[in-house]
């Protein structure tokens, strides 16, 4: 056993690259939900996205097109959740199972062609003069632009649920749509938006898996981040700073048990491999002992003729 093998700013640095698929994806369905809307099928347009942006990147050569490629991929598998439950009036529950078994489906039968191709790499931000800071540089000026987005955007949907009118709008959808739509609020179209935005969110954070964290294309590698992703948005009580503490403890917690696996702690792997699931929801579980209730109208169709 050596821990002094481990360097604690490559530590810290490559926990921020772990959390980032984990809180786009949460961003994502948080808003989903916060709009009285259960998806379920996170890990399937999560590893859709994977593979629709890492076989545009490779096909291209450009990452940022496979980024894009994949938020329009989690964004049309997520229109078919949206068919199935708000039009379709099919159960939320159901349909989102579903959409992850056919996400997990049809990206194996995408990939097929791309395992053990390499993606172009994307180059992470230099600031000058910040980048080159000791200890801090490499922690927080030395990372892709996709990282820095994912917080952006977590402060981005904070600021939309609490101070403008589109947040207060869409929290009337998920409290009480009825009385949304008495209000002249277009109920299907808000959650129509909330549900592509979720999907986005989702794809982005799948390709950041096969684009950035582990660059190449396998068969299931989001590996229930999708899932993670949906117990952090309950743990977080629907609160986005919630959520981002969520990811990045999440992602410590992996990063430090695949160090100590390296360093040879003479702990078996079975319990490293699972301590980051269980010490992210134990610690959540504490942090949301003052949760709020969740959307009141969560789970619940929306029928247009009332």
């Amino acid at each position: 056993m050596d821990l002094s093998a481990i360097n604690p700013v490559l530590l810290i640095a490559s926990l921020m690259v772990a959390a980032t698929p984990l809180l786009l994806a949460a961003i994502g369905e948080l808003v989903v939900e916060k709009a009285g809307v259960l998806n379920l099928g996170v890990e399937g347009m999560m590893i859709v996205g994977a593979i629709a942006g890492f076989a545009t990147a490779v096909e291209s050569g450009s990452p940022f097109l496979g980024f894009i490629a994949a938020a329009i991929a989690g964004a049309a598998l997520s229109i078919l959740f949206a068919i199935l439950t708000q039009f379709a009036q099919a159960n939320q529950v159901a349909s989102g199972l579903s959409l992850t078994l056919f996400g997990l489906g049809l990206s194996a039968l995408m990939g097929q062609s791309y395992v053990g191709v390499k993606p172009p790499r994307m180059g992470d931000i230099h600031i000058p003069g910040l980048s080159d800071l000791p200890v801090i540089g490499p922690i927080l000026f030395g990372h892709d632009i996709i990282l820095y987005f994912g917080i952006a955007l977590t402060a981005a949907v904070w600021w939309m649920l609490k101070y403008s009118r589109l947040g207060l709008v869409l929290r009337a959808v998920g409290e009480n749509h009825d009385a949304a739509h008495a209000l002249g609020y277009k109920v299907l179209k808000i959650r129509l938006a909330a549900i592509m935005f979720g999907g986005a969110c989702a794809g982005l954070g799948g390709a950041y898996i096969s684009l950035i964290r582990v660059p190449q294309w396998t068969e299931g590698m989001t590996a229930g981040i999708g899932w993670i992703a949906l117990a952090l948005v309950v743990f977080a009580s629907w609160k986005p700073w919630r959520a981002l503490l969520g990811a990045y403890l999440f992602g410590g917690v992996t990063v430090v048990q695949l160090n100590l696996q390296a360093a040879g702690v003479a702990i078996p792997v079975e319990y490293l491999a699972m301590s980051p699931y269980l010490i992210t929801i134990l610690v959540l579980v504490i942090l949301s002992a003052d949760k709020s209730s969740a959307p009141a109208a969560l789970g619940r169709n929306f029928h247009a003729s009332r």
